[in-house]
């Protein structure tokens, strides 16, 4: 089971990563804390802090079409935010 799916790079994570060392992720959704803590010090080397979770579920539509109602959702993910030790940083872009 891979736990880290891939890193949330968006501006206000940027701003968070340089002003208070703080990564996000989004992860597997069966994965606990431990589990994530574990993962991120073992693909990128540095020592975590602190783990934050939060579950997002599907967001549901519904279209009215000449064909009918169609009804649709998207998929539902996990992210989590990791606080790295003071000092230490996450490259992303060291590998393009």
């Amino acid at each position: 089971m891979s736990v880290l799916i891939k890193p949330i790079i968006t501006e206000k994570m940027t701003a968070d990563s340089e002003l208070y060392n703080r990564y996000g992720f989004v992860v597997d959704p069966k994965a606990n804390k431990l589990q994530i803590k574990d993962a991120v010090e073992a693909a990128y080397g540095v020592s975590v802090k602190k783990v934050r979770t939060m579950n997002y579920g599907p967001s549901r539509k519904t279209r009215f079409t000449k064909t009918g109602v169609q009804h649709g959702k998207s998929n539902a993910f996990k992210k989590a935010i990791v606080d790295v030790e003071e000092g230490e940083v996450i490259d992303f872009y060291s590998n393009l």
